[in-house]
């Protein structure tokens, strides 16, 4: 075997001899053999000399290794977005250590190294290797092979194991190759990309020659459909969604595996070895080659840069990798926004783009028919009656005359119209001359009535506007038709609670108003589609929807800047001036709803005065309702839940009534009296003095701050109960989606942080509670809690929830002991920044001050909170506690020990400066 190596490929991040001296390596090689051996003699298989040699081996080849990657990665972190120099070095790299591991192992054996042609196969017969990726391996024999090379072979093994290479490895005979890879697609794939690297170059030519002629003719599109239904499945086992919040860069949808299922397609069918000659094909524009080389090339770049930081073959962008990520490639916070939300909005577009080209792609499969039409297409197909201009190939919707359609620019938004109208998809010829002409849409077409009627019957007309607006928005053309959208095009929000990117998440809000209007959700949502059932102005909620998250993304309260944003583009959409006026409201207060239903509690009258004083109309609160509820549901799924249906339902009927009756109707006394008239009602066959008993021994709070039926619970807690008893009460309320927890005993301080440290240790997430204390000296508490799933207790955990709060209120177990071990922030949330915020509103409750805390979720959270409270001698009525993702504001409704309002600003500093103590605290040991 030659003693220079390897030939290394062209271009690499650094110069070959600092990655590996192969004749140097060699010499080293041999002495450390020889020396660790000695003279054998041939044939000899003694063990100990063996090991030795294996030893020896490892030792010279891993430090030759470790300097060879220590040189690459120091280089590529000059240049993160090297990465195609960067990949071929590590290939390279790779490809001397296979040959000298080889060469070590035949001489050792004494087997004629052109025995046996040594093959790379899959994406290291490419030439791309990441840091850590596999090195998968062909040793190619012309017959059976022998004992001898059976020997070297599993010697070269051993060694390339013993330096910690993830290697796949066969021994096989040409024919078996053939036969093999009939049989098994992932084996004929791997052959598709063979490199031939040392032995019988013979050998490898005529495998590359039979596999053309034997085995990849005449049998493309079994290959093709094979290699597309695989691509579908990897899809749905990564989640089916291009903009999965923790994507993998290597089998996610717009992922590496996308790019490179093309090329094996191309290479299968036309024999192509590089993917620059798709241009020259007609598959790809020069401009489509260049997106797919600068996709190809970030994609590896992330890849390469997860390794090197993860010390493994990492593709999972995991949320703590992605800061590193996005540091390592020089990403900055600019503009209001981390580096991490730059890195992954451009992650996001590259994504976009590989979909892009995989649909041109197969459009042009199509066209040689070695795709098949889609199963229901193929079914059903028929051939709609389109208008002039326009035709259809293969049931798509595909320009006739391209000059004429684009003689008149207005056809750039009348082809999405066609599609919606015919119900067809858009021929992909026709999605790229839309996307290589989005130059014509300028101003006048802009302000043009015409443009403005098609695009608003896009979303109004037809009933499937999300289609249009998707389709749009990733050929570019719904930022080219309204500007302001272009930022928040591929833009992540980096936190736990939002799946989506902004504009995605702003397609989903509109999937969900289409689906209401189209009476798909009664059940679920039965206010929303009662609400548009009986008509609003769809125009205006169809473009507050579409412009509510406009402002984010800036360093700005986005609800404001999103307001002046729609003041500018409704009316150049074509909306009256009240309708203008009532959109830039809806997107400046599009979360005042949402806040007010989550962050206050709803039995306090002055909440809901105070939200009826800021919408003022019934017009208006229904239009928020319906804008609110599309918004939850369309962050991702499981965020909208019956717990958030149960607050919005109670928001929109108690404020209904208000404005309809007057807001004299939302005054404590009134609703006391109803109050304690059903609970009258509810217990009929109590004794009359028992009854008289229980309905005069609250304070009026109990009386608006609880349902009916806990009451009755409470009723019948307290009844006879000894003062050194603690009666508990655990029921599931579906209506709620939680779990409610009754709690009667005798009062003291501090009952309510005790319950909440006891809630805490068997992981209850608290989403809403309220305490009362009685005219003769009982405290009657309530928490509505889920499990870490967000659902109500199942039946089994029950009892374990009851034991550890009976230990608790006994003095057996310490929360604030027991909870340090639990309260745990996990690795890949640490990345995550939330300030912490503290006020403290005076104005929205008539008797009590509301201290708002807006910071990092973490389990023993809320018991700090509390337990601080209870430590300064502050009496909390009730806790609401909204979360999101990460982030949780925790809403008390608090009193001093004197029963009055926290007026003083130096009480405020003093209690804001504990609890900001207990915050930082309780963080540090959740970090730990």
């Amino acid at each position: 075997m030659a003693r220079d190596g390897p030939p290394p490929a062209e271009d690499l991040i650094c110069a070959p001899e600092a990655i590996l001296d192969y004749a140097a390596t060699a010499r080293a090689l041999d002495a450390a053999l020889d020396a660790a051996t000695g003279p054998t003699a041939a044939g000899d298989d003694d063990a100990d000399a063996a090991a030795a040699a294996q030893a020896a081996a490892v030792k010279v080849l891993g430090a030759a290794m470790a300097r060879g990657r220590g040189a690459i990665a120091d280089a590529f972190a000059q240049r993160p977005f090297e990465a195609r120099k960067t990949t071929r070095a590590y290939a390279w790299l790779t490809d001397c250590i296979v040959t000298l591991a080889l060469d070590h192992a035949t001489r050792r054996h004494h087997l004629d190294p052109d025995a046996i042609a040594l093959i790379a196969v899959g994406g290291y017969g490419r030439g791309e290797m990441a840091p850590h990726s596999d090195v998968d391996l062909l040793f190619l024999t012309p017959k059976s092979p022998s004992g001898a090379i059976h020997a070297a072979v599993e010697s070269m093994l051993y060694v390339l194991w013993d330096l910690k290479l993830k290697v796949g490895h066969a021994t096989r005979t040409l024919r078996e190759c053939l036969s093999l890879g009939a049989d098994d697609f992932t084996i004929r794939t791997a052959l598709l990309e063979h490199r031939f690297l040392a032995g019988d170059a013979g050998l490898a030519a005529d495998l590359d020659r039979r596999l053309r002629k034997d085995l990849f003719r005449g049998s493309a599109r079994e290959f093709v459909e094979a290699k597309l239904e695989e691509r579908d499945a990897r899809h749905e086992k990564q989640g089916g969604q291009r903009y999965m919040v923790e994507p993998n860069v290597k089998e996610g949808k717009g992922g590496l595996r996308d790019l490179q299922s093309l090329f094996w397609i191309a290479k299968y069918i036309h024999g192509v070895q590089d993917a620059a000659e798709l241009v020259r094909l007609g598959v790809f524009t020069a401009d489509e080659f260049n997106t797919f080389t600068r996709a190809e090339s970030f994609l590896w770049a992330v890849r390469c840069h997860l390794h090197l930081i993860t010390r493994r073959a990492a593709d999972q962008l995991a949320f703590d990798l992605q800061v590193d990520v996005a540091a390592r490639m020089g990403y900055k916070d600019r503009g209001g926004r981390r580096a991490v939300e730059h890195f992954m909005q451009d992650y996001f577009r590259h994504a976009t783009a590989v979909g892009d080209l995989t649909r041109i792609f197969l459009t042009k499969l199509e066209a040689d028919h070695l795709k098949g039409a889609p199963l229901l297409e193929r079914i059903f197909r028929r051939t709609p009656k389109v208008k002039p201009g326009y035709r259809v190939i293969r049931n798509r919707l595909a320009i006739e005359d391209e000059a004429a359609f684009l003689a008149d620019k207005l056809n750039l938004l009348r082809l999405f119209e066609e599609g919606l109208r015919t119900g067809m998809l858009i021929h992909p010829d026709a999605m790229r001359l839309v996307a290589a002409n989005l130059h014509l849409i300028d101003d006048d077409m802009r302000h043009d009535r015409e443009a403005q009627r098609i695009f608003l019957d896009l979303m109004l007309r037809h009933g499937n506007p999300e289609r249009a607006l998707r389709r749009m928005n990733e050929l570019g053309m719904l930022a080219a038709f309204i500007p302001e959208f272009e930022p928040i095009v591929a833009m992540m929000q980096f936190n736990m609670y939002h799946h989506y990117t902004v504009d995605e998440h702003t397609i989903q809000c509109i999937r969900n108003l289409a689906q209401i209007e189209r009476g798909e959700l009664v059940e679920e949502l039965p206010v929303a589609s009662s609400i548009l059932r009986e008509g609003v102005n769809r125009k205006v909620i169809f473009v507050a929807l579409l412009l509510h998250d406009i402002g984010k993304g800036r360093d700005e309260d986005h609800s404001v800047l999103g307001a002046r944003v729609a003041r500018k583009v409704a009316p150049r959409l074509g909306l009256t001036r009240n309708e203008c006026d009532t959109v830039e409201w809806l997107v400046r207060y599009h979360l005042l709803m949402s806040d007010m239903a989550q962050k206050r509690d709803l039995s306090d009258p002055r909440t809901l005065r105070d939200f009826a004083k800021a919408v003022k109309t019934r017009k208006r609160l229904d239009l928020m309702t319906v804008l609110t509820v599309c918004d939850i549901r369309g962050v991702g799924p499981g965020t909208w839940n019956n717990w958030k249906a149960m607050l919005l339902r109670q928001l929109h009927a108690e404020t209904a009534r208000a404005l309809e009756h007057g807001l004299e109707e939302l005054n404590r006394e009134n609703r006391g009296t109803q109050a304690r008239k059903a609970l009258r009602k509810a217990l009929a066959d109590w004794p009359a003095t028992e009854l008289k008993r229980e309905t005069a021994r609250h304070y009026p709070p109990y009386w608006q701050g609880l349902d009916t039926a806990t009451q009755v619970v409470f009723a019948n807690m307290l009844r006879d109960l000894p003062d050194a008893q603690v009666r508990i009460d655990l029921h599931p309320d579906e209506d709620r989606d939680a779990t409610r927890a009754c709690f009667a005993l005798a009062d003291h301080p501090g009952i309510f942080s005790r319950l909440a440290g006891a809630l805490a240790l068997v992981g209850a997430n608290v989403v809403d509670a309220r305490t009362y204390t009685s005219k003769d000296g009982y405290a009657t508490a309530v928490f509505w809690i889920q499990d870490a799933h967000g659902h109500p207790y199942d039946d089994a955990g029950l009892p374990r929830l009851r034991r550890m709060i009976d230990k608790t209120l006994a003095g057996e177990v310490v929360p604030a002991e027991e909870i340090q071990s639990r309260d745990k922030i996990r690795k890949r949330e640490r990345a995550f920044r939330v300030p912490t915020s503290i006020t403290f509103d005076n104005e929205g409750s008539e008797i009590y001050t509301i201290i708002e805390v807006d910071t990092r979720d973490r389990p023993g959270l809320l018991y700090d909170l509390t337990r601080t409270l209870a430590d300064a001698n502050v009496y909390i009525a009730s806790a609401v506690i909204a979360t999101y993702g990460e982030q949780v504001v925790d809403s008390f409704y608090v009193k001093d020990m004197f029963g009055l309002k926290f007026h003083s600003a130096a009480k405020q500093k003093t209690l804001e400066r504990k609890l900001r103590a207990a915050i930082t605290e309780g963080a540090q040991r959740a970090r730990a």
